[in-house]
């Protein structure tokens, strides 16, 4: 990927990022579920509105390689999302800010947002991160077929494509969440592997 690709879209340090008054909450939709990476008060299922959980990023490092990237997920535009919310303290919200940005911002194809957000109990507003359409690293218009494919034959520093997907499900049914887009890509996955392995 050339420089100016990677440059395309500007990035706002966290220090710049306009952060509502009072608690920092952190929506995780994709692998935030399991490895927040960033101390937290408590979680909470949450169901964020406008965006859907696709595998709409390619991945060049953890799931995949420049050679043969990847799918990893992202928020892409339309419908609603379920995932959990983190509750930051206010004294961690500096170091859990630095820490996703670190994560989630180093290749920018992804953009910071603040979106309404419902708990058991009430709205709130949440931190997550959102595809950006306009990078080069979104891959948001493949079929299922080729996704499919990618998901089956990649791997990267983290492991196998699959292992991703296979997770990311696991997590979402113990929260009691099918997401039939997911569970697709699944199904063809398992299509394209005669051993019937995940």
């Amino acid at each position: 990927m050339r420089a100016a690709a990677r440059d395309a879209v500007p990035t706002p340090h966290p220090s710049e990022f306009a952060l509502p008054p009072g608690e920092l909450w952190v929506f995780g939709y994709g692998s935030l579920m399991w490895d927040p990476g960033f101390p937290y008060v408590k979680w909470a299922p949450a169901l964020v509105y406008g965006y859907h959980r696709a595998l709409c990023i390619y991945s060049t490092q953890w799931r995949g390689t420049a050679k043969q990237p990847g799918l990893v997920l992202g928020l892409d535009r339309g419908g609603a999302c379920r995932g959990l919310a983190y509750q930051v303290a206010a004294v961690d919200a500096k170091t859990a800010l630095a820490g996703l940005w670190a994560r989630e911002m180093r290749r920018r194809v992804y953009k910071p947002r603040l979106l309404r957000a419902r708990l058991a109990d009430r709205e709130i507003r949440v931190l997550t991160f959102i595809a950006s359409v306009e990078h080069p690293g979104y891959a948001g218009r493949l079929s299922v077929e080729k996704t499919a494919q990618l998901v089956a034959t990649c791997r990267g520093d983290r492991g196998p494509n699959i292992d991703y997907l296979t997770r990311t499900i696991d997590h979402l049914a113990e929260l009691g969440v099918r997401d039939h887009n997911l569970l697709g890509v699944l199904a063809a996955v398992r299509a394209l592997r005669p051993d019937g392995t995940r």
